[in-house]
Order: structure tokens, then sequence, then C-alpha cells
């Protein structure tokens, strides 16, 4: 099966500073917004259990209030800060295709804001396959708002000069980490019962999804 994760060589990138991303966390625990490159576009990072941060965060992208943000985690045990169980559904999933484009929409823990769920009682997440993503939810330690780098209506930003050409100096950090693939987005799979439900086709089409649930039927 073809391997969706985020790859260097086809797509420039630089590794972050420890200076840069010492900066970056100041700005996030302070409540501000970064910038940053995805395996699919650029994303706004904000920490989703800071109410301030994801009500500037709405602000900056003119985005209605009944949309959800979806997040980031860097590993398996920082879900738990977000959801409230793993359905069993996902687990191959999460096996297959993270790191990667893949977003699953889990039961949400009972605490977190709810402009961040928008009050669907579930959370999106997905593991990125970035390398600065990566770095930089392991500089924060914790998830990270993952919304696409774009003011709502229209297109998602590709590159650093996309960003600030669309927020001007509205974000307190932008990285410049190359150009994103900006195809399309994530694909974003939930639950109904115990089938698995297409939410929105994106980088991994949902063919290659329901095949490798059906593959772990059979084993």
């Amino acid at each position: 099966m073809k391997d969706y994760r985020y790859s260097k060589d086809t797509v420039g990138y630089q590794p972050c500073s420890m200076a840069d991303l010492n900066r970056a966390v100041s700005v996030l625990n302070g409540g501000g917004v970064v910038a940053f490159p995805t395996e699919t576009y650029y994303g706004l990072a904000v920490d989703p259990l800071n109410p301030l941060a994801l009500n500037h965060l709405f602000s900056l992208k003119q985005r209605a209030i009944t949309k959800p943000i979806l997040t980031l985690v860097d590993d398996r045990k920082s879900l738990s800060s977000l959801v409230q169980n793993i359905p069993i559904l996902y687990e191959p999933l999460m096996e297959e295709f993270w790191p990667g484009p893949l977003t699953l929409i889990f039961p949400a823990r009972l605490n977190l804001p709810t402009l961040l769920t928008a009050g669907t009682s579930t959370i999106g997440v997905r593991q990125s396959s970035h390398p600065f993503a990566r770095q930089l939810l392991r500089a924060f330690g914790r998830p990270l708002t993952a919304t696409s780098a774009n003011i709502s209506g229209r297109a998602a930003a590709v590159d650093a000069y996309e960003v600030k050409a669309q927020f001007g100096a509205k974000i307190d950090m932008v990285f410049d980490g190359g150009k994103t693939p900006g195809i399309v987005g994530s694909t974003i799979i939930g639950l109904e019962g115990d089938k698995l439900t297409l939410i929105r086709e994106g980088v991994i089409p949902f063919t290659d999804i329901l095949q490798v649930c059906k593959k772990t039927l059979h084993n």
C-alpha cells in the first residue's frame, strides 16, 4: 500500500533551531498563534486547552464558532488529554496511517473547551508526519491545534509567504518550513455505531482505509 507520510526528499525542509522552538513555546504558553508547516498545508497552532487562545484563533480566521478545530498529537500517550477512549476500529488505522494525513474523530474528554469541540462531544486528532510539526509538538509537550492557515473561505496557505499574505502581522510567529504539498487536506474519518464513516476524503482514499480494516478482520 502507498506510503502517505510526508517525505523531506520531495518537499524542501530545513530543521528548526532550538532558539526558535523555545520562542514558539513561549508564544503558545502565552496564548499566541504560531503558523507552521504540516504534511498537507500550513497550520495555525494554539494551545487547544486555552479558551482565550482558541477565541483569538477563531477571530483571526473569521471562523464560525459552530465549526470544531482539529488537533495534532505527537504520540498515542498525548491522546489521553483529548479523548475518552480509542475505538477498536481505529487501532489498525493508527497503526497503518499514523503519523500521516489521517484525522480520526474520537469521543472527547468532558473537560475540553467548548470552542474546541463546538459542542459536538467529539474531537478530531491526527499524528503529523511533518518533521517540523513533530519538533514543535515535542517542544511544547502537549497537543496543538492544526486548523489550516487561512481566513475562512479562502485557500489554505501552502508556504510562509501565503500565510503572511493572508494574515499580515496578526500571527505572532510564522515558521518558514518550505512549501507543503497543499493538494488536499487530511482524510477525516468518524464512527457511526460500529461502522467507519467518511467525513472528508483527503490525501488517503477511503478505499485504502476500508482495505486496512478488511485485512484486519480477516487476520
